[in-house]
């Protein structure tokens, strides 16, 4: 069977970094030679999850499924194909397997929006990034990439935890930079459009 699939297109690309700057995950099966990425949400994502596939899918094997997961949540997700344009983004994301952030990274507001969408949160005026699984260092060296997207803010202590929160004075410009880039099912994220939870 021909495995063969075209290069990423720039939308793609930046899915596939806001993707891995949250939730999803690059890997190399050993004796491989290219990587796949792994798309995991709750099911409760599941359009946002339809979304991704439907960008994505040229380089994709087979639709999203549900699975169970650890402590009974419900997983929903998707794997690509290998493809070397992923074996290189793996090579910029990952060292010793374990995922940190790349000093030439450049944040765009596609890659923030996917960013956001995996890993923003709200909590009453308060807007967060959920950076946990990366070294405060890196949280450091993100924070400098908002920044040069006008975005300012500072580690927030969640319990043993640190992460990303915004300074107030900008969240106006961190919502004019998602606008009309959130599926509607994560614009709750943004207090928008309730939506069940």
């Amino acid at each position: 069977m021909d495995n063969t699939v075209g290069s990423l297109t720039q939308f793609q690309t930046s899915v596939v970094i806001g993707s891995l700057l949250g939730d999803g995950y690059l890997r190399i099966i050993p004796g491989r030679r290219d990587a796949f990425l792994e798309m995991n949400h709750s099911l409760r994502a599941k359009e946002y999850v339809d979304w991704k596939f439907n960008i994505l899918k040229n380089i994709c094997i087979s639709q999203p499924k549900a699975r169970l997961g650890n402590g009974g949540r419900i997983a929903y997700r998707f794997f690509t194909r290998q493809h070397p344009e992923l074996s290189s983004l793996y090579q910029m994301f990952y060292r010793n397997k374990k995922k940190f952030i790349p000093p030439e990274l450049v944040l765009d507001p596609e890659i923030l929006s996917i960013w956001f969408m995996d890993d923003g949160s709200r909590s009453g005026n308060s807007f967060y990034l959920n950076t946990q699984q990366f070294e405060l260092k890196d949280q450091e060296l993100l924070m400098e990439k908002l920044s040069q997207l006008g975005l300012q803010s500072t580690i927030n202590k969640d319990k043993t935890y640190h992460r990303i929160r915004f300074l107030s004075p900008s969240i106006p410009t961190l919502k004019e930079l998602l606008k009309g880039r959130i599926v509607p099912s994560m614009r709750y994220k943004l207090g928008d459009n309730p939506v069940e939870t």
